[in-house]
């Protein structure tokens, strides 16, 4: 699959794909259902240029079968910035053949060549252990940090 796949930034005409990829992303690994004005908006603003990220997809004829979301952290310890990877999503008949190796060697390149960037985090829900293990054998290891949050809003998800 390797040499057909194709690996880009994601153009506002791929809203609805991206939008649905993380409609399934959040039910696949945490049940949860998002709402879906919130993801819409929130999405087209990455899209736009209006907030700190950006979308990467693997294409395949044309079509969009996987993504991830960088956005990045700047770290006053190292001076560089971290850039994490977020939103990372294989459609289903795709999984298993490389999609996100791919995606993640070209981002890996992409961002080493960025002047300040000094290393790609990512998060992963503890209980899975399938992207543990995939993200390990990609040469991701355990940091030392766990990942705690305070949610300033309600209605993140319906």
């Amino acid at each position: 699959m390797g040499s057909k796949l194709q690996i880009r930034r994601a153009e506002p005409r791929d809203q609805n794909w991206i939008v649905e990829a993380n409609r399934q992303l959040a039910w696949e690994s945490e049940q949860l259902r998002l709402n879906p004005e919130r993801l819409i908006a929130g999405v087209e603003r990455v899209l736009l240029g209006q907030a700190e990220a950006e979308y990467w997809l693997a294409v395949l004829e044309g079509q969009p079968v996987g993504q991830l979301m960088l956005t990045r952290e700047w770290s006053d310890w190292r001076n560089g910035w971290f850039y994490w990877i977020q939103s990372v999503y294989v459609s289903a008949a795709h999984r298993q053949q490389g999609v996100f190796r791919h995606l993640l060697e070209s981002v890996r390149e992409i961002v080493g060549r960025r002047p300040d960037s000094i290393g790609l985090r990512l998060y992963v829900e503890e209980h899975n252990m399938q992207a543990r293990q995939t993200y390990q054998r990609l040469g991701f290891s355990e940091s030392g940090y766990r990942v705690m949050e305070l949610l300033l809003r309600s209605g993140l998800t319906d």
